[in-house]
């Protein structure tokens, strides 16, 4: 073999090999990538399914905060049947503290006072005074306006939804010359409503921070509805 023959041979051999180098070299570092592409998803994944977690129990948390602030800021019933209101007067009441006395569903099954009287109204209502407010409330560990009638009219078996304007919507409008102790003052906004005491007085569950009394009437914009006729 000539010198130039073996000089093709030895340069075509080296090319061959640097090829093969280089594939190998390539393929190497392409190798790692591939290998780590599953871990580094499944990190992902798992940081994802934490994040959501993690999401879904500060989520909880807003809610029963929502809940707290609701209880310290409102001072006055919500009174639309349909709206919001009594989903949350269901969340107050669970954390509300227990009554284990009689609820409105006790006397409306087993009524103490079968026979309506608004005198007598006007006793039981009585029995009431310095119970304190509660939004939400309808029993005596706290009331709200419209609980607080409900549950004293719960006593002569007649039954109230726990809502101002379902209360007025029941009760036949009365003149204010006919109205007699016992029967219900309702506010004309809907805004809050009570047992009527006669001379221009009402027995009601005021706000927030107050408790069940007997009060003169501060205004002028409300009318009386009588309910058992």
């Amino acid at each position: 073999m000539t010198t130039h023959a073996r000089r093709s041979v030895k340069s075509t051999l080296t090319n061959v090999a640097a090829l093969a180098l280089a594939t190998a070299f390539v393929a190497t570092f392409a190798l790692p990538g591939t290998s780590l592409q599953g871990p580094a998803y499944a990190e992902s994944s798992a940081s994802a399914e934490a994040m959501a977690e993690l999401r879904a129990s500060e989520s909880q948390t807003v809610s029963i905060s929502a809940t707290a602030e609701v209880a310290q800021d409102l001072s006055r019933d919500e009174f639309d049947a349909t709206s919001v209101a009594e989903l949350r007067r269901a969340q107050l009441a669970a954390a509300a503290p227990k009554w284990s006395g009689p609820t409105v569903g006790d006397f409306l099954a087993n009524p103490p006072y079968p026979n309506f009287s608004l005198d007598q109204v006007v006793q039981v209502g009585l029995q009431y005074q310095g119970v304190p407010y509660r939004w939400g409330g309808s029993t005596p560990a706290g009331f709200d306006c419209s609980g607080f009638v409900q549950y004293v009219y719960a006593q002569f078996g007649i039954s109230l939804p726990h809502s101002v304007r379902g209360q007025a919507a029941m009760g036949t409008p009365i003149s204010r010359a006919d109205a007699r102790a016992g029967d219900i003052v309702i506010f004309n906004d809907m805004s809050h409503n009570g047992i009527y005491m006669g001379g221009g007085q009402i027995l009601d569950a005021p706000y927030a921070g107050k408790s069940v009394t007997v009060r003169p009437l501060w205004t002028d914009a409300y009318y009386i509805v009588r309910l058992g006729i």
